[in-house]
Parts: structure tokens; sequence; C-alpha cells
């Protein structure tokens, strides 16, 4: 956590580095937020100020960081500053089927990666109906029909809690760039070790040390058929 008692560097070196925020890649970016994130107050200030003016686009994964900094902080106007202007948090909770993501939203905003992992399967059970919610697991023809925008809505919370690491689209991107081999892919992603599968939970890696495309688990326990219906789903090619 930002100490918010403490204030490092000048105001032209703050003032360098939010230009260069403004200005710079998205690599660059998120090393910035990290080291306007070591100012103290000040450096918090240019944060909100760069979130605040992207309110209007797209979120994208540094804004997930700049928030990830300012929810993490005890700067008391950094937490009045997302109350007031993202009170469900960074990422736009749409759904077709009235499901609410507010709860998914928070466990990762917390990093409680397992926990929103669990509730990533309830959810996509939801999306399915009520047999789906009682048996707690899915049929991969209940995924080829899941709505686009609650996928996206799913993705884009893991993607952008994650800095970028984690999500449906990382691993389908990473399954795509192997020939869609699985077993290679499972290798890639930290879910099998040589021929033993990774057991669950106390083998999986529940933080930002996994390996990219760790999770969230897609109900890897039961065959390739239900993943391969969901990354191939359709939303994924717009």
């Amino acid at each position: 956590m930002t100490d918010p008692t403490i204030s490092y560097g000048s105001n032209s070196d703050i003032e360098s580095l939010s230009l260069q925020l403004t200005e710079g890649s998205e690599k660059n970016q998120k090393q910035l937020v990290d080291k306007l994130a070591t100012f103290g107050n000040e450096g918090l200030k240019v944060l909100m100020e760069f979130l605040l003016k992207r309110r209007e686009i797209p979120v994208n994964i540094v804004d997930g960081k700049v928030y990830q900094v300012l929810y993490q902080s005890d700067f008391p106007e950094a937490k009045e500053f997302l109350q007031a202007n993202f009170p469900q948090g960074i990422v736009p909770l749409k759904s077709e089927s009235n499901i609410d993501y507010s709860q998914l939203q928070k466990l990762l905003a917390n990093r409680e990666f397992e926990a929103a992992d669990r509730l990533t399967l309830q959810k996509m059970c939801e999306l399915a109906g009520e047999e789906a919610v009682k048996r707690k697991w899915l049929y991969f023809s209940e995924v080829e029909n899941f709505p686009s925008t609650d996928l996206q809505t799913i993705n884009k919370l893991w993607l952008i809690h994650s800095e970028g690491k984690f999500g449906f689209s990382v691993q389908r991107e990473m399954w795509i760039g192997l020939r869609k081999n699985w077993e290679n892919l499972w290798v890639k992603i930290g879910w099998k070790n040589g021929n033993n599968w990774t057991r669950y939970p106390n083998e999986f890696t529940w933080s930002l040390d996994a390996p990219r495309g760790h999770l969230p688990l897609s109900n890897q326990l039961r065959g390739v058929r239900t993943i391969s219906s969901l990354l191939s789903h359709p939303v994924w090619e717009k």
C-alpha cells in the first residue's frame, strides 16, 4: 500500500512523469504508474486526474493498474475519488442476462483470485440456466450459447484486474499461438507439469506470480470440449 503521508521528488519530476504517462506506450505507462505511486499524495493526485480524463473511453490495462494503485492506497482522497467516480469499479458491468458481476469485480480488485475463480464459474452457470446452477458445471453446448456481452464483461474483469495477465482472451491467444495444441497449452499456462495435472486448489497459483493465462480455470478438469467451446465462441472474433 502507498503511504499517504510521504511524498517523494520535486514538482518538476511529477509534472514530467504526468506528461509521459499521458503520451507513453502501454508498457511505459505501466512502469510510470508504479513510479508515480512512490510520490505519495502528489503522485496519486496525478493518477486520479489521468483516470478521470479517460473515464469516457473504453477501459484498458493501464486504467486498471491506475485503479488498482488508488484502490489499495491509504490516501483518503483516493478512496473518495473512486467512490464518487467509479462506484461499481473500473470495468462497466454489462449483461444481457441481468447477471450481477459487482461481487466478481470486488474480488478481483482485491486480488482474491481463488474466490474470484469460483465465483466466475458460478456466474457462468447462472448464464447457462437453473440446471447448470444445480450441477455446478457446464456443458460445452451451454457455453456455445453464452451471450457475447456477458463473456466480454467476465473476460474484461479478469484482464483489467490482472494487468493483462489473465482472462479467456489471453488463453485463446496462447492457444492459437500454439496451433491449438491443448497439451502444450496446459503446460504453458501451468495447468499441467509433464504428465501430471495441477491439483486444485493448492497447486494452482492464486496471484500475479502465476504463468500468463493461468486463470480463470474454465472447468479445466472436464476435458477440452467446454474450454474449446469457450475459446471458439464468436465473441473473440469481433
